[in-house]
């Protein structure tokens, strides 16, 4: 049960990134947002919740993980209540901002709370695998609910729904979740503050990247300010007596190979679900609630991945699960390359999307046992929270440098498309496109599948540079397998 409130929290905190995403037509047309401001609606929620992540890891370290999760929870619902609510889009702005603050409190305190409740072992191992099935394949499942919600009521209740499951999960974690143990001490304000600040600026310049370009005097404006304060950061760090982040948990050579495998990983998996989305809607014609279904098996077989490598982690250790299903994503994503016009979602992405979807649930629990395995109890927040940053930051950066290949390759393709059209176009089309500027199918889905492809080439290649990062980095030494297998092995270091 314990489990069950933890990974339920975890689930809602991650499908909220992508069950407002089949929701924007409506919103937009609803509180009157325009096309450039409604991107905001996702960015709001990322922008707080990657940019307070490392402090709400460390909170929960400090004050208790029990209490400051209940508190995320309940910012959580009081946030998506605000947002279900809202009449303008300022209001529903402010109320996604907010949720980003509850999640980036809940989330690192719920990966925190599963080291100090279950054993070290085999227990451990398990709930890892259901937490780590949950944060890979909440994102299709916030696809169907979202597509479900939307068809079936209206775009408010991808807001609502969150309300009675937040609830529950505060009324049952008193009975089944014991408070962890406080580590007294002083917050690390400067270290905090830059941290937050750091953050925002850098996921900012990533979101802004994406809409407006590499070459934006905005974008690599943020990117300058976050270099500098995130530089001031770490020297915050070095000096202080209690860190926000301890910066020695980078010295750790297992813990350092995860966070970079997890930043190309999470980078590849914000671009299967971004552009799969695209491709199924805009080129197969599939309604909301039909894209949702498409994506379900996503969701079920990460969660057979994340169980045979939970299973076989004290066998054989977390490298080879790090190395094959980095490989397996990479085979996924490079099938995938071969979709064109004339695909089916059976014959062309159903077998790729599963392929992915076997080595990222093999990726994810491994990578959050290693991140977490051998941490000091004090730190493990701060840990937890610099797991989920990583992971933000990854699927920001990646996202951003997919989009500007899909731009690239879209635009190529368009300057080949355009005089098909011209030469083949009825005269009412061809007047058509010269005042909306818009290509009709089929050419307008050439132009999508051309970009789409380029895009799935780039993501391909970062889990292939997280394959060789796990084969070249990762060491497990026996002491690691001992303590997998619930032994005593040496403690924290």
């Amino acid at each position: 049960m314990a489990l069950f409130v933890i990974a339920s929290c975890q689930l809602m905190v991650v499908l909220d990134i992508t069950i407002v995403n089949i929701a924007l037509p409506h919103i937009q047309t609803a509180l009157d947002f325009s096309t450039t401001s409604l991107a905001w609606v996702v960015n709001a929620y990322t922008l707080t919740f990657g940019g307070l992540l490392l402090l709400g890891g460390r909170t929960g370290d400090i004050l208790g993980r029990r209490r400051v999760f209940i508190f995320g929870v309940l910012l959580f619902v009081l946030a998506s209540l605000l947002g279900g609510l809202a009449q303008n889009a300022g209001q529903l702005l402010g109320a996604r901002a907010l949720q980003g603050v509850g999640g980036a409190i809940a989330s690192p305190t719920a990966l925190a709370l599963i080291s100090t409740t279950f054993r070290e072992g085999p227990e451990r191992n398990r709930a890892f695998g259901v937490f780590a099935a949950v944060s890979a394949g909440g994102g299709a499942i916030g696809l169907l609910a979202g597509g479900i919600l939307v068809e079936w009521l209206n775009w408010r209740w991808v807001l609502f729904v969150n309300v009675p499951i937040g609830l529950l999960i505060v009324l049952a974690t008193p009975r089944w979740i014991r408070e962890s143990e406080r580590h007294p001490g002083r917050f690390d304000v400067t270290g905090a503050l830059a941290s937050t600040v750091g953050m925002v600026l850098l996921v900012y310049g990533f979101i802004r990247a994406a809409q407006e370009g590499w070459r934006d005097a905005l974008t690599l404006a943020s990117f300058a300010a976050a270099v500098v304060v995130l530089t001031g950061f770490v020297l915050i760090e070095r000096r202080s007596r209690q860190p926000i982040t301890p910066l020695h948990m980078f010295a750790d050579r297992n813990r350092a190979g995860t966070y970079g495998i997890m930043l190309c990983l999470a980078a590849a998996i914000f671009g299967m679900f971004f552009f799969l989305t695209l491709f199924v809607q805009n080129v197969l014609g599939f309604s909301p609630l039909e894209a949702g279904l498409a994506f379900l098996p996503v969701s079920a077989v990460i969660a057979i991945g994340a169980g045979l490598a939970s299973r076989f982690l004290p066998v054989y250790g977390p490298k080879p699960f790090l190395v094959v299903g980095a490989l397996l994503a990479a085979a996924g994503l490079s099938w995938l390359t071969l979709t064109d016009v004339h695909s089916t979602y059976a014959g062309s992405v159903l077998g790729p999307m599963l392929v992915f979807s076997l080595g990222m649930g093999m990726e994810f629990v491994s990578l959050t046992l290693m991140a977490l395995s051998n941490v000091p109890t004090p730190e493990t927040g701060a840990a937890s929270g610099l797991l989920n940053a990583t992971q933000q930051v990854g699927g920001s950066l990646g996202l951003s440098i997919l989009v500007t290949m899909f731009g690239t390759a879209s635009t190529n393709e368009a300057e080949k498309q355009i005089p098909l059209f011209l030469r083949q176009a009825p005269p009412a089309e061809r007047l058509r496109f010269e005042r909306t500027g818009q290509l009709p199918k089929p050419w307008s889905d050439e132009i999508l599948t051309a970009g789409v492809s380029a895009a799935f080439i780039m993501a391909a290649i970062f889990t292939a540079i997280a394959a060789l990062i796990a084969l070249i980095v990762i060491q497990v030494r026996p002491s690691d397998l001992e303590r997998l297998k619930g032994g005593a092995g040496p403690g924290p270091v």
